[in-house]
């Protein structure tokens, strides 16, 4: 109950690690004067002339052994609980800086005042003392639950309001960690934020669909019936290709149905081996979207049409699998076209993002960067789940972000970027981690295989249900 959102930070934690270094070091010189001198309180009968010897040996040669002794034992427990309880340094050292952010910045408020020993002192020795300065901080709380923080601050109306409502980058680049949620109630705000979030990272044997949806990380998952269509960006060596060889395995033990687009005829054609609906060319890619537009109509027909119809319910209440149009190059496909077949091809991609989610269509872009010439009309606005691999120029991040007050940070790491999972919250992201040696062609073919046959068992339910109704 006295803990509910966290430790107060107060001005003393702006020293915490060493005042705590320092209690410790005490404790360790109060345990080894008890052990080694321990006689000479038993053997000096008063306790004066008990605590003059005592003074005597603490200045000289035995003190600074027993010096040194309390320094190695307080530097043993350092290490130790550096190296092998790292959380509890975490937890001393975040608690700090918080109270460090606060002092450097003049987040606090003063007071003059007397102590009660200045007050004790004045009414018996009639001594008056000088009025000392006294600071306090306002209601900041800290707390840390396996590797998330949790950092509540109050909102009191009062002139650090507008401050603590955008800490968010502070505490990124302070703390080192990824912010994912922000939460408001009433009189505060609680920011959750991620510490090393690459032990998040999932291997591609656990990455799949849940009830939360498409699980691509411990905390990250994609809806798509929520959040329709996926944006990636990417340069070179980002991993994107492999990311988008992972969301076709999963996709395909989702039991979705595929429509895989690579005009560079690049990896993703690679896939022809082992799938149908594979597309490298030109006149090909343009047939593949015009022929999944008019499928996606159809859809909508026969879900009006179906005996069970009702509003408000999309194309899993009457047992469709969902569709997906993998769609990889997408800027530099749109680059060969001319003006006639851009246009007309612009028109399906943007009837299909604006019509899709219903009936079960949904599109995964990928390209290098958003330019708004392939995306106009507010399509990339429709686009609700958003990553950026590898190296992004800051440009780029605010194409596919948006204006952001996030600061994003370079890591030499392939498979590592950013994602938004259509809440505004821009956190740290890392692709399904993949074993060496792995065959995604031979996954991905295993996975069609046994995707077809639950389809085709599904078909039959749905055809002979479809088939009883009518009789009803």
């Amino acid at each position: 109950m006295f803990f509910r959102y966290g430790r107060r930070i107060r001005p003393e934690d702006a020293h915490f690690l060493l005042r705590k270094i320092g209690i410790l070091f005490l404790l360790f010189g109060i345990g080894i004067l008890g052990a080694f001198e321990w006689r000479v309180f038993v053997t000096q009968k008063p306790f004066l002339d008990s605590v003059s010897v005592l003074g005597k040996r603490l200045f000289s040669v035995r003190g600074l052994f027993y010096g040194m002794l309390a320094a190695g034992g307080t530097a043993g427990v350092c290490f130790v609980t550096y190296r092998f309880f790292p959380m509890v340094y975490r937890k001393l050292r975040h608690r700090q800086l918080l109270a460090q952010m606060l002092l450097e910045n003049g987040w606090y408020f003063t007071k003059k005042e007397r102590s009660w020993l200045d007050e004790v002192l004045e009414s018996v020795f009639g001594v008056r003392a000088d009025l000392k300065e006294e600071i306090s901080f306002p209601k900041i709380y800290y707390r840390m639950q396996k590797d998330v923080i949790v950092i509540t601050c109050s909102l009191s109306m009062g002139k650090f309001q507008d401050v603590f409502l955008e800490l968010e980058k502070r505490l990124e680049t302070g703390l080192f960690a990824e912010l994912f949620e922000k939460i408001f109630f009433e009189g505060y705000v609680s920011y959750h934020l991620l510490y090393n979030l690459e032990t998040q990272r999932l291997p591609i044997q656990r990455v799949g669909m849940t009830d939360r949806g498409l699980r691509l990380m411990q905390s990250v998952y994609w809806d798509f019936e929520k959040l329709p269509h996926m944006l990636l960006i990417g340069g070179t060596g980002g991993g994107k290709s492999f990311f988008l060889f992972s969301l076709v395995k999963c996709l395909l033990d989702a039991k979705a149905e595929l429509v895989i687009l690579d005009p560079k005829n690049a990896d993703l054609a690679d896939l022809s081996v082992v799938l149908p609906h594979v597309y490298s060319d030109v006149d090909s890619i343009c047939d593949a979207i015009s022929v999944f537009y008019q499928e996606m109509c159809d859809r909508q027909i026969r879900m009006k049409q179906h005996p069970n119809y009702e509003t408000g319910h999309n194309y899993s209440y009457y047992g469709f699998p969902p569709k997906f149009l993998i769609f990889d190059e997408y800027v530099a496909f749109f680059d060969m076209l001319d003006r006639n077949v851009f246009n007309e091809v612009m028109s399906w991609i943007r009837r299909i993002i604006m019509l899709g989610r219903q009936a079960g269509f949904f599109l995964i872009v990928s390209c290098q960067r958003p330019d708004s010439k392939y995306f106009s009309d507010g399509i990339r606005d429709q686009f609700h789940f958003r990553v950026a691999l590898g190296r992004v120029s800051e440009y780029g991040y605010s194409m596919i972000f948006g204006d952001t007050n996030k600061k994003f940070m370079a890591k030499n790491k392939v498979g590592r970027g950013y994602v938004d999972c259509g809440d505004g919250v821009i956190s740290e992201f890392y692709t399904p981690l993949i074993p060496k040696g792995y065959d995604f062609l031979k996954e991905i073919g295993e996975s069609y295989a046994r995707s077809r046959s639950s389809l085709k068992d599904r078909v039959g339910e749905r055809e002979e249900t479809e088939d009883d109704l009518e009789d009803a």
